[in-house]
């Protein structure tokens, strides 16, 4: 089976056409339903792929270079220099 190679992107600018093929009203309601579905299925990707961002972003490089949460402790931001 074809690994998905989909961008962010891309599935986010397939989805804005799928919300105004929608929006607009001339289409059929087996397209639509069509549609609905694939667009469901955008969404989860799109969020997905927010969701691991998100988490690779909240994590960096310790002295060690191994990978940990990123937290910012109060009073410690005027340690920093």
């Amino acid at each position: 089976m074809k690994k998905d190679t989909k961008t962010f992107e891309q599935a986010l600018s397939e989805l804005e056409q799928i919300v105004k093929d929608l929006e607009s009203g001339n289409i059929e309601l087996d397209n639509a339903m069509n549609k609905y579905t694939t667009a469901m299925n955008l969404v989860k990707f799109c969020q997905e792929k927010l969701d691991n961002a998100t988490n690779q972003v909240n994590k960096i490089l310790n002295e060690n270079n191994e990978l940990v949460d990123f937290n910012i402790n109060e009073g410690e931001e005027d340690e920093i220099s």
